[in-house]
């Protein structure tokens, strides 16, 4: 078990908070030193800025009708096809990468090389 306190910045207000979470590891204490413990919190949190929030905004992917079957999973995998296509062309903004892409049907086509 771990415990992290940290200062929030929130950058609309510009304000302050003090957090403090806890969580569990399988590693040993003697891995888990701090060190280690904030490179897995900021790996976890590059993951989930990276891939799982452009999913939920960009794609709107919270609000999908589609639950049953492999559906879910099946579009989730397209997604995640989109943003890796898009991030090895070099797009740092995902969501203006894709609304590039919606101009021109050819423009999905050449990022496919097709």
């Amino acid at each position: 078990m771990f415990r992290i306190e940290r200062t929030v910045l929130l950058c609309k207000s510009g304000k302050t908070r003090q957090e403090t979470i806890y969580g569990v590891t399988s590693l040993s204490p003697t891995q888990a030193d701090a060190p280690r413990i904030g490179e897995l919190v900021r790996g976890h949190w590059q993951i989930e800025n990276r891939l799982h929030w452009v999913r939920d905004v960009t794609f709107d992917e919270d609000r999908s009708q589609v639950r049953t079957g492999t559906g879910p999973h099946a579009l989730a995998s397209l997604r995640n096809f989109a943003i890796s296509r898009l991030r090895l062309a070099g797009s740092t903004n995902i969501a203006r990468a894709v609304r590039q892409q919606a101009r021109d049907w050819r423009l999905p086509l050449t990022l496919l090389g097709i």
